[in-house]
C-alpha cells in the first residue's frame, strides 16, 4: 500500500470527513481531496496524526500502559495518579505554577516534558495521546470566586481574560489532536454560571469538536470524609453510548468520616516533622490556632450568625465530615478545625489533607510534600479527590477498551484499589 493509498484508508478507517481532516490540520478542503485522489503525498506528521487517530485502545491491563494520556492543568497530580493507576502512561503535562510542579515532579516519573503557560504551547508541540484530561481553572465559575470578583468590580467566567478562556485552549488542542476520549473537572457551579450560559457555550464547543459526551456532579464525600461537589465532563470522538447513568457510588452503608485520615497520636504513625513529633507522633503545636485567631473566628461566626447568613468556621469531631478544602485553607483553616480535648481547635496538618484528598491512603504518608505549609493547603485545595477521578476514569475505560468486559474491569479495579488501600470508611 503506497502512502496516498495510506491516506484514503486510514480517513476512512479513523472515520473522519475531507472537512474534518481539512480542520483538523490547517490545510485546505482542495488539498485534502488531492490527498485523497493520490495526486499529491500528505506530509508524515498528517499520516502519523490520522494513524493514532484510526488506531484503537490495546486492551486493558494494570502491569503495563496500555493507554497514554496527556494532564493539562496539572495541578500536583491527582487527574495523573488516577489514571496511572489503571495502565495509563502520562506523554505530556502542562502547568504554570512553580510550586505545584514542585510537587508534581516529586511524585512522578517527569521523563516527558513539563508545559507551563497553555496559551503559549503550541497543539503541534503536544504529543499523540489517547485521553485528554483537564482540570482546568475552576476560580472564574466557582461560587466564592464570583462572589468575590463582583464585590472587586472584576469579570469572572470568561469574561475572565486571565483564566476563564483557558478552557478555549483545551478546546484547541482537542481540535487538533482528536484524542479518543476527553474528562473536564471543574466546580459544580460551572453548570449554572452566568444562568447557564457558560456551560452552554462549552457543551457546544464540545459538540462543534465532534465529541459525544456527558456530565455529572459528583460529591467526593462517597469516597473521602469531605462534602466535595464537582462536576465531570467525559466526552468520546465516537458515539459509543457512554452515560453517566450507570455509575456507581462506593459500595457501603456509611460515609466515611474525618476520624479515618487524622493522625492517631498513639505511636502507630512514625513522626513526621513538622507534621508530628515524638514517640507518640503527636501533632505539633503549630496547627493549633491561637487564642486571638479563635476568638476572631468566633466573633466573625456570631456576628454573620445574627445576620442570618451561614458564614463561619467548620468544626468537627472524628465522627463527623468536613467542608469542602478550599485553596484559602491557609489564611485561618476556618472550614475544617478539628476538635481538641482541652484547648483550642486545630487545623489539618497537609498529611492530613493528602488523605483528606485521596493522594494518601488513610495513615499513609507515601505522597511527598516538598513545599511549604502555605503551598501545601493551596495545592490539596485546588487538587481532584483521587478515587473519584479513578472511579470516573475506569468508568470511561469501560466504553473505550476492546475485549475486556465491564465485570472483568471492575474486578480488576477492586485489586488495583485493594492493593493501593484506597478505601474509606
Amino acid at each position: 500500500m503506497n502512502t496516498t493509498q495510506s491516506f484514503s484508508v486510514l480517513r476512512q478507517q479513523a472515520g473522519l470527513s475531507i472537512d474534518k481532516i481539512a480542520h483538523i490540520t490547517g490545510y485546505s478542503q482542495r488539498e485534502v481531496y488531492r490527498w485523497e485522489k493520490n495526486e499529491v503525498v500528505p506530509r508524515k506528521m498528517v499520516l502519523d496524526q490520522l494513524t493514532r487517530i484510526a488506531q484503537p485502545l490495546s486492551t486493558y491491563g494494570k502491569d503495563s500502559s496500555s493507554f497514554t494520556f496527556i494532564d493539562l492543568f496539572a495541578g500536583i497530580g491527582g487527574m495523573r495518579k488516577a489514571f496511572e493507576e489503571l495502565g495509563g502512561r502520562c506523554v505530556f503535562t502542562s502547568e504554570w505554577d512553580k510550586y505545584s510542579r514542585q510537587t508534581y515532579c516529586a511524585n512522578f516519573d517527569c521523563d516527558h516534558e513539563i508545559g507551563g503557560d497553555i496559551t503559549k504551547i503550541d497543539a503541534r508541540d503536544i504529543p499523540s495521546h489517547d485521553i485528554l484530561v483537564a482540570g482546568f481553572p475552576c476560580q472564574p465559575f466557582s461560587i466564592a470566586g464570583v462572589s468575590k470578583k463582583n464585590a472587586l468590580g472584576k469579570p469572572h467566567g470568561f469574561a475572565d481574560k486571565t483564566q476563564g478562556t483557558l478552557f478555549f485552549d483545551v478546546a484547541r488542542v482537542i481540535e487538533y489532536h482528536q484524542p479518543k476520549a476527553i474528562l473536564l473537572e471543574n466546580v459544580k457551579n460551572l453548570q449554572r454560571h452566568d444562568k447557564g450560559k457558560t456551560f452552554a457555550v462549552i457543551k457546544e464547543t464540545l459538540t462543534e469538536l465532534g465529541y459525544y459526551f456527558d456530565w455529572k456532579i459528583i460529591d467526593a464525600g462517597n469516597w473521602v470524609p469531605q462534602h466535595r461537589e464537582r462536576i465531570f465532563i467525559a466526552g468520546f470522538r465516537e458515539d459509543c453510548g457512554f452515560s453517566f447513568d450507570r455509575f456507581d457510588l462506593p459500595h457501603g452503608n456509611e460515609r466515611p468520616v474525618i476520624e479515618t485520615i487524622l493522625h492517631p497520636e498513639n505511636g502507630m504513625e512514625d513522626e513526621e516533622p513538622p507534621y508530628t513529633v515524638g514517640p507518640l507522633a503527636r501533632i505539633s503545636d503549630r496547627y493549633t490556632l491561637s487564642d486571638h485567631l479563635w476568638e476572631y473566628l468566633q466573633k466573625y461566626a456570631e456576628k454573620h450568625r445574627a445576620k442570618g447568613n451561614g458564614f463561619g468556621f467548620g468544626l468537627v469531631g472524628p465522627h463527623d465530615v468536613a467542608r469542602t478544602l478550599s485553596a484559602r485553607y491557609y489564611k485561618d483553616g476556618s472550614e475544617i478545625l478539628v476538635k481538641q480535648e482541652g484547648k483550642n481547635p486545630r487545623r489539618l496538618t497537609p498529611r492530613e489533607c493528602a488523605r483528606l484528598m485521596g493522594f494518601d491512603t488513610p495513615n499513609g504518608n507515601s505522597f511527598v510534600i516538598p513545599v511549604s505549609d502555605t503551598q501545601a493547603y493551596r495545592q490539596f485545595g485546588n487538587a481532584v479527590v483521587v478515587p473519584v477521578v479513578m472511579s470516573v476514569a475506569r468508568y470511561m475505560l469501560e466504553y473505550l477498551m476492546d475485549g475486556v468486559s465491564s465485570d472483568q474491569l471492575r474486578f480488576d479495579f477492586g485489586i488495583l484499589m485493594a492493593d493501593n488501600a484506597v478505601q474509606y470508611g
